[in-house]
């Protein structure tokens, strides 16, 4: 049963460690950040190449284009923001064929696109964001609502004529955060055929101790059934944004609490659930009652189903 991982963070720095994706099994999809909001065309270009360089070079990875070898981690690209677009549609296709496989218009806070999960006005998305939505339909790119605002989020998924996803967002019937997604939202992902992926930070699931490790899996799960019950098992899948740099992440959080918000900040130094605990899911959902098909479709099937892989 091979892992589909829609969204995780290596440190976006030239000393980032592409081995450490290795934590993955060998054999799953693993989609890394190449930049979010702060981030210009040349700073997202500049990660893309460095992490698909190191990739090939280590021997343990393939491309997202280059076909599908048994026992190789497929390695491709996303985009937390479309500020590294820099208003140029063109741009869209330039990060596609550099491995960038979906993007979402907004990180948090309001942008050329539309707003952000965190902003008390929320407007939606812009023209130039529709604009931007069908150019990713046209390429090719899945267009992805987390750290979007409710609105925009709906309005993403009333503009894409190809499915779209939430890659790293969970529900906020069962813990409310504004990064958490309204039911409504996940209902209409899913019209389009889209999937939404479970994501493992403790502040959005609840439990978000250090020692809580247990109760984040058992969280996953819990918003993984949720969903499944509103959804139907085809819309669900797995995008833990496990933060391979999460204490340089906290420091940031720390340092610069402005950029997020007092729902960020209010916790205490953020827990994620880590590769090795997040492969340990579809025993987790076997106990709860789910069938192999059932298993394998939210571990990876469905996100390979709109993707086209």
């Amino acid at each position: 049963m091979k892992l589909w991982e829609q969204h995780t963070c290596l440190p976006l720095v030239a000393a980032a460690d592409i081995a450490e994706l290795t934590r993955y099994p060998l054999g799953s999809y693993v989609s890394v950040n190449v930049g979010f909001s702060p981030h210009s065309k040349a700073v997202s270009t500049a990660h893309c190449v460095d992490f698909r360089r190191k990739a090939l070079d280590d021997g343990r990875f393939r491309m997202v284009e280059d076909g599908e070898p048994e026992g190789l981690i497929t390695l491709a690209f996303d985009l937390e923001d479309s500020g590294p677009i820099e208003g140029d549609l063109s741009n869209v296709e330039y990060f596609y064929d550099l491995g960038v496989r979906s993007m979402l218009p907004s990180y948090n806070w309001a942008n050329a696109a539309g707003c952000g999960c965190l902003d008390t006005e929320d407007t939606g998305l812009t023209a130039y964001g529709r604009d931007l939505v069908r150019e990713m339909n046209r390429v090719g790119m899945l267009v992805d609502g987390s750290h979007c605002s409710v609105r925009t989020g709906l309005d993403l998924s009333s503009t894409t004529t190809r499915p779209m996803i939430y890659s790293h967002s969970n529900f906020a019937a069962l813990w409310e955060h504004p990064r958490n997604i309204t039911d409504q939202q996940a209902l209409e992902c899913a019209r389009t055929g889209g999937v939404v992926g479970i994501n493992g930070v403790g502040i959005f699931l609840g439990p978000n101790g250090p020692d809580e490790g247990e109760r984040r899996v058992e969280a996953m799960a819990d918003h993984i059934e949720y969903g499944v019950e509103l959804l139907g098992i085809e819309h669900i899948g797995i995008g833990s944004d496990y933060s391979f740099d999460h204490e340089d992440f906290n420091v940031e959080l720390a340092a610069h609490p402005e950029a997020f918000s007092e729902e960020y900040t209010r916790y205490g130094p953020l827990q994620w659930v880590p590769p090795e605990d997040t492969v340990t899911l579809p025993s987790l959902l076997a106990r709860r009652g789910f069938s192999e098909d059932a298993v394998a479709a939210v571990y990876g099937g469905n996100f390979r189903r709109v993707a086209g892989l």
